[in-house]
């Protein structure tokens, strides 16, 4: 019998917002001394009140917007109920049935549509760490805004999965409501995987949840594991156990932490601190007119306006800021929209892209060599950089994408006139 995945996804979004979710706190909390950043309020102590923070609270919506959610007028926070010791209060400020956006869509460059079952507010818990035979909290990060963004389980394969995470990714810097840093944890994911056969249209009756993926490259062997281990355990007769799995960096596997969760595990009720809010339409047009240019319709521009290839397109919308100075440049006449791009987007790999229309103009000028693009005289140069740049290749195999610009750079160092494209490629195929 042959086996198809079932995948979905949470992602939770720290907002860079500067006071916590609840109490006024530096939200910032990343590298801060343990403990600093805290109040009675964050720190759950009794008779502390929550005070909403209203701008987290139309970031929440505005997301909501860029995703083409239908915004609930009527909208209440509730209590999330569970034991842990990151969690001091024994409860989670969150949101479950009235959440404030919901039914909402991102479309796949196939044309595939995911849809999005909600896009919530809640409250981030402490950070525990782990030393030796001992674990501490950090409540540093215990209040800071976090919203949630769940998918319905659309994903058919991992694929899929990396491309919609990675425009989520690019609409949150968009709209500059957060680093979406995952090195950070400023953008945490979880999948949710189950295998039925292929055919059968109910969902399984199981479904794993793997917690914690700081990387797209993870998220892409975290889901290509448990893939592989519910099969195995369904052609053997065994169901899988409903639960929530780790995933192992140096083994490459998923292993097992608790059992899963059912919403009525967790005894929702309305949060009685909290008064439930009310939105009226205009005031949900005006954020939605507020909204920035998104990067698909940035790129819709560069490819229909400019004739530019869909790579360099997508390279300049991922970047507000270079795509700003295309716009700006273009305009002298000077050059072709293409060979604006192409300098772009190589000078972005090479890590000194220009700050002015000016100065752009003027590497123009001067960079008139013809471009390099044989692949073998690339290939070369690309083996001597992988083999002396090993910490560089090491970072890039867990995940860290910075380290393929920066070796890209230290081809172009010899090559300045080379390919972009054609040695990205390379890099990626050598260290595959």
């Amino acid at each position: 019998m042959s086996y198809e995945a079932v995948i979905g996804f949470e992602v939770h979004i720290e907002l860079a917002t500067n006071s916590k979710m609840f109490c006024g706190c530096p939200a910032d909390h990343f590298g801060k001394i343990p403990n600093t950043q805290t109040c009675p309020v964050c720190l759950g102590l009794p008779g502390a009140l929550p005070i909403p923070n209203a701008r987290a609270i139309e970031w929440c919506i505005k997301l909501g917007l860029a995703l083409n959610c239908q915004i609930n007028l009527f909208s209440k926070f509730d209590r999330k109920n569970y034991f842990y010791p990151d969690l001091p209060k024994g409860y989670q400020i969150s949101q479950y049935d009235q959440p404030f956006c919901i039914n909402g869509f991102l479309d796949l460059d196939s044309g595939r549509r995911i849809q999005i079952t909600r896009v919530h507010m809640e409250e981030d818990t402490g950070k525990l760490q782990h030393d030796h035979n001992q674990t501490l909290i950090d409540f540093n990060r215990s209040g800071v805004p976090l919203v949630e963004i769940v998918t319905e389980p659309d994903f058919k394969n991992i694929a899929e999965a990396v491309e919609f995470l990675k425009k989520v990714q690019l609409i949150i810097r968009s709209l500059g409501i957060s680093s979406a840093d995952m090195e950070k944890g400023s953008m945490r994911l979880e999948a949710n995987i189950s295998v039925r056969p292929i055919g059968q249209k109910e969902l399984p009756k199981f479904k794993v949840e793997i917690k914690n993926l700081n990387s797209f490259r993870f998220v892409k062997k975290a889901v290509e594991y448990e893939i592989s281990r519910q099969t195995k355990l369904l052609e053997s007769g065994v169901n899988p156990a409903q639960e929530t799995r780790g995933y192992s960096e140096n083994t490459g596997q998923t292993f097992s932490q608790r059992s899963k969760e059912d919403a009525h595990d967790y005894r929702y009720f309305p949060e009685p601190d909290i008064p439930p809010f009310e939105f009226t339409e205009s005031q949900i047009e005006e954020w939605r007119r507020e909204l920035p240019e998104l990067p698909e319709q940035k790129k819709k521009i560069l490819v229909d306006t400019y004739k530019l290839s869909l790579s360099n397109a997508q390279i300049l919308s991922s970047d507000t800021e270079m795509y700003n100075l295309f716009i700006q440049s273009q305009k002298s006449g000077q050059y072709t929209a293409k060979k604006i791009a192409d300098l772009l987007v190589n000078k972005r790999y090479q890590g000194s892209t220009p700050k002015t229309p000016e100065e752009l103009l003027e590497i123009m000028k001067v960079n008139s060599k013809a471009q390099i693009s044989d692949p073998e005289e690339i290939r070369s140069l690309v083996q001597k950089t992988i083999l002396a740049n090993p910490k560089a290749v090491s970072d890039f195999k867990s995940g860290k994408e910075q380290a393929l610009f920066f070796l890209i750079g230290q081809v172009k160092r010899e090559l300045k006139s080379a390919d972009t494209q054609v040695i990205k490629e390379i890099i990626e195929q050598q260290i595959s």
